[in-house]
């Protein structure tokens, strides 16, 4: 064997063992499996590295754990197979690393009604797994985010800035969501990860300005900025080159068949946040670069997750970084790092 085919295969054996640590941080950190529980790991060709490595960390918690592999023409938004389904709903524990999401679909709805608690890895690789948010302490985590709540309480105006343009003000709708923390041990609880993010649903109507994005727009890195002016908590243009105009076609396109009342909601802005996770980084992946610390995100389109009332058939986000974010009196963010501290 020559000296390189040592060398590969010596970063191939730390990739495996720094994949198998970040397993067992889902299953005994974040999950909290015990003994006597059930597991079903879930995954599909382009994710399968990452199944096994969640397989084989359950597996020295429980011998009650299996894993299934979806076909790989399965796509966003479609349901698993019936067999898939039904041991879903019949589990503790269901681990989802897949390509697509299955978050929205009826058999994870099904499944959370039975008190299956379930972890979503989206399009999560070898790498970002590994190497990434993954490898956070969640629990110190839980505790950071939680102690933000006494900061983020009865205060409602918001202004978030950059140096790369980003001026926008809005009004708070709701409370600010700290449950996205990677702990999930509550029957019937839900998480997406790598977790790690602080956000909240913007009152419709109420945001006013212009949002750079120069980060990240749905997952893929960004070249250049894209320019997104708001007007009343809707989008009135968009800016920055081809992706701006496949911005607009996206939004025309979801305007299909809409009565105008509800087509003139396209842009609405949806969803506020920024990123907690210290291990996070910004690589072009949906989930990872949501919570990378140092990041904040905007989200367009229907807001009914959160609580809203504008049910579009269009939801995206963006993240910009270095932003800076004022609650009030409150400085959360200033130029990408977490302050959080009364002026």
């Amino acid at each position: 064997m020559s000296e390189a085919e040592d060398e590969r295969e010596a970063e191939q054996e730390e990739q495996a063992k720094a994949m198998l640590t970040a397993a067992r941080s889902v299953v005994r950190t974040c999950m909290q499996v015990r003994s006597v529980e059930s597991v079903l790991v879930i995954t599909d060709p382009e994710s399968s590295e990452v199944g096994r490595a969640l397989y084989e960390a359950a597996a020295e918690v429980t011998d009650r754990v299996l894993l299934m592999m979806m076909p790989p023409g399965h796509r966003e938004g479609s349901e698993p197979p019936n067999p898939v389904a039904d041991l879903m709903r019949r589990q503790d524990v269901v681990l989802m690393a897949t390509k697509h999401s299955l978050t929205h679909t009826r058999a994870r709805a099904t499944a959370s009604r039975e008190n299956v608690r379930i972890a979503s890895l989206p399009g999560i690789d070898e790498v970002t797994f590994a190497s990434g948010g993954m490898t956070a302490d969640y629990n110190a985590l839980q505790k950071e985010i939680s102690g933000l709540n006494p900061l983020l309480r009865r205060r409602r105006e918001v202004h978030v800035t950059s140096e790369a343009g980003t001026d926008l003000k809005f009004t708070t709708g709701g409370r600010w969501i700290l449950e996205d923390n990677g702990i999930c041990n509550r029957p019937g609880a839900i998480t997406n990860l790598p977790a790690g993010k602080v956000f909240v649903l913007p009152k419709e109507g109420t945001a006013h300005g212009r949002i750079v994005i120069d980060g990240s727009w749905e997952g893929e890195k960004l070249d250049s900025p894209i320019s997104i002016l708001i007007e009343e908590g809707v989008i009135t243009d968009v800016s920055g080159g081809e992706l701006a105009e496949d911005i607009s076609r996206r939004m025309e396109a979801a305007k299909t068949g809409l009565r105008p009342s509800k087509a003139s909601l396209i842009g609405n802005f949806a969803e506020f946040g920024f990123g907690m996770n210290p291990r996070a980084r910004l690589v072009g992946n949906a989930l990872e670069d949501l919570v990378f610390r140092g990041g904040a995100y905007f989200g367009f389109g229907n807001n009914l997750p959160l609580g809203g009332s504008v049910n579009v058939p269009l939801h995206m986000r963006g993240v910009c970084r270095k932003a800076s974010v004022a609650l009030e009196d409150v400085d959360l963010l200033v130029d990408g790092k977490v302050t959080a501290k009364v002026r």
